[in-house]
């Protein structure tokens, strides 16, 4: 039955070692999932596994096919160079990019800003603000861990937002 499958398997892929590969893949789910089965059944039970499992084959060859072809497309032909096509893809804003060292301690600097300004507000509007926009959790959720409406958190939340723009804008830093 081996030597029958691996045959039908090499003729179907052309490939010597992925019709071993099918042909082992087939019987290890035969195993694990039928081993349970009068013995009558097998030869069947591992027919359609093993066309499956082709097909399977198949599938993987299709997608590999595609993805390699798309990726080639980003590859400049050059010979001899050895190219990474995600090297070459960047985002909008280059913030795949370390930062500049000016960049970073501004960053650095309007975040101290922030949390200092942050620290200064009371307790209920910086839960609302941390849970709303920091968590990133709706209104509905906020006023659930806040146990309290959803109004009171619009409320907390706006008031807070206010009262750091106006503490920011005191201290220089325009965040629009």
């Amino acid at each position: 039955m081996e030597r029958r499958a691996f045959k039908q398997a090499q003729f179907a892929v052309r490939d010597g070692h992925a019709a071993l590969d099918i042909v082992q893949d087939a019987m290890l789910k035969l195993a694990e999932r039928y081993g349970d089965r009068p013995t009558e059944e097998y030869p069947l039970l591992f027919q359609r596994i093993l066309q499956n499992t082709i097909r399977d084959h198949y599938r993987r060859q299709k997608v590999r096919s595609f993805w390699t072809t798309l990726m080639s497309s980003l590859i400049p032909q050059r010979d001899g160079d050895d190219f990474d096509p995600l090297e070459s893809l960047q985002d909008e804003d280059n913030a795949s990019q370390p930062a500049r060292p000016d960049e970073a301690l501004a960053q650095s600097q309007m975040i101290a800003a922030i949390e200092e300004a942050l620290s200064k507000l009371p307790a209920r509007q910086r839960e609302a603000f941390l849970l709303r926009y920091w968590e990133g959790m709706d209104t509905t959720e906020t006023a659930a861990v806040m146990a309290c409406s959803e109004g009171s958190v619009k409320t907390h939340c706006s008031r807070a937002t206010h009262a750091l723009a106006a503490t920011l804008i005191k201290q220089g830093i325009d965040l629009t």
